[in-house]
């Protein structure tokens, strides 16, 4: 909750005198037409200690549990030099930084941030980031439409759900241009259903990996069919599974983007989170959003500044690369700031430890009778099981316990009916699992 300094009825009425106004309606002159002649459905006003302690009411009913959700949301651990960093007042902001002589430190942050996901991605070139993983991936179906020309994209059925909606959201308002889903088969994309549809009309192929079931999927196959066609190849990633698994410039990717709440973002109510961008410096000036780069003043000392920008990305949006026009600096730098903390050695811990500790819930979980596998392509960190009793009964068991034991995939898909997606990361120990497990 925000302080503010509180003025008194006298202050009010100088202040009004000053810009020769006689009332505060007078100062926002609403038409009569446009007044609303009744009251609004709202309680009594509080004073700033009744309201502190309505909040801290309210605060006090949020459930608190162990928590083995994922899906796109992760709880890692967020070392504390993260928060103190992002406690400074001069950081607190998302808004563009259009003024480089007032802004050095806020856009030097944001150039080390796109440099750590270049370096993580091993892409040539990062934007200041974007609004979050799914729009992100939308972002660059779009760029893929201006670098090709052509007029079909094509998005593998794996992708998380919600992202999918996002991409046909964005690609809904463009003439002639087709985006085709194809359909994962036991949660991942077949050679044989992308080979059937990618032509050459395809502008992209979106793939995730890991994708939305937690499976790796065959990268080699899908990169060579996309560039064989002429088409660029789209990955959506974990950044935190990149400390073990081969980054998109290793398979060749175009594109690479992501969700990058996982470094260092807590989860807080389904955001803010931030999207990372990253692609080849071909394509620079296509990229949305914008870019920091470092550069020398007229004295010969190094500063920073943004650069290729449009005007009409500020002004005549109409003819705008994108319409995103601000950047997630805050939640940016908490990435940043996370991928410093631990370092490369750091991040390939953090990213093993997840592995294993999947892995032995996983083994752990198919020796109890009547548990099965239904997926079999290896996967990070979260899997999916199916077990001998209906998900919801499970799930209302092992909220009884205070544990949050995943997602209940029908929910997303009819066809994957009582099918459960549980996710482990570093914080999970094996007593956390035991708690799990014993609830089966």
């Amino acid at each position: 909750m925000i302080e503010y300094i509180p003025r008194t009825a006298e202050e009010e009425q100088q202040m009004l005198s000053a810009i020769g106004v006689s009332s505060f309606d007078a100062l926002l002159d609403i038409p009569e037409a446009l007044r609303l002649r009744r009251p609004l459905n709202l309680p009594e006003p509080l004073s700033q200690m009744e309201l502190w302690r309505h909040m801290e009411t309210l605060a006090h009913r949020n459930q608190r549990g162990l928590s083995f959700l994922g899906a796109g949301s992760y709880d890692h651990y967020i070392p504390s030099p993260v928060r103190h960093v992002l406690s400074r007042s001069e950081f607190a902001t998302a808004y563009t930084p259009y003024q480089a002589e007032m802004s050095q430190g806020l856009l030097q942050t944001i150039y080390e941030y796109q440099t750590m996901i270049c370096r993580l991605t091993g892409m040539q070139v990062a934007n200041a980031s974007v609004y979050d993983g799914a729009s992100a991936l939308a972002e660059a179906a779009l760029m893929t439409l201006r670098i090709t020309g052509r007029k079909e994209i094509l998005i593998l059925g794996s992708v998380h759900p919600h992202h999918l909606q996002v991409v046909a959201t964005y690609l809904s308002g463009l003439d002639d241009t087709a985006c085709i889903l194809i359909p994962h088969e036991r949660g991942h994309a077949k050679r044989e259903n992308l080979k059937q549809h990618i032509s050459t009309r395809t502008a992209a192929v979106l793939v995730q990996h890991p994708n939305f079931f937690g499976q790796l999927e065959d990268l080699q196959n899908i990169a060579s069919l996309t560039h064989a066609q002429g088409a660029m190849l789209v990955m959506s990633v974990n950044p935190i599974s990149l400390g073990i698994i081969k980054s998109p410039g290793e398979y060749g990717a175009d594109i690479a983007v992501g969700e990058g709440q996982g470094m260092g973002n807590p989860i807080s109510y389904g955001g803010p989170y931030v999207g990372f961008f990253a692609t080849r410096r071909d394509w620079i000036r296509q990229v949305p959003g914008r870019l920091v780069a470092r550069t020398i003043d007229t004295h010969g000392k190094p500063g920073f500044c943004l650069t290729l920008q449009t005007r009409e990305q500020h002004i005549r949006r109409e003819k705008a690369t994108s319409n995103i026009c601000t950047n997630q600096a805050l939640n940016a730098l908490a990435s940043a700031v996370y991928l410093a903390t631990v370092g490369k050695e750091g991040l390939q811990e953090v990213a093993r430890l997840c592995f294993d500790q999947a892995h032995r819930m996983f083994s752990q979980m198919m020796a109890k009778p009547g548990y099965q596998a239904p997926f079999s392509r290896p996967f990070f960190n979260e899997f999916v099981i199916q077990p001998p009793t209906p998900v919801s009964d499970l799930l209302a068991r092992l909220e009884q316990a205070g544990i949050f034991g995943g997602i209940d995939l029908g929910h997303y898909d009819a066809s994957l009916a009582n099918h459960l997606l549980v996710c482990v990361t570093e914080k999970h120990t094996q007593e956390d699992i035991d708690r799990f497990l014993a609830c089966l």
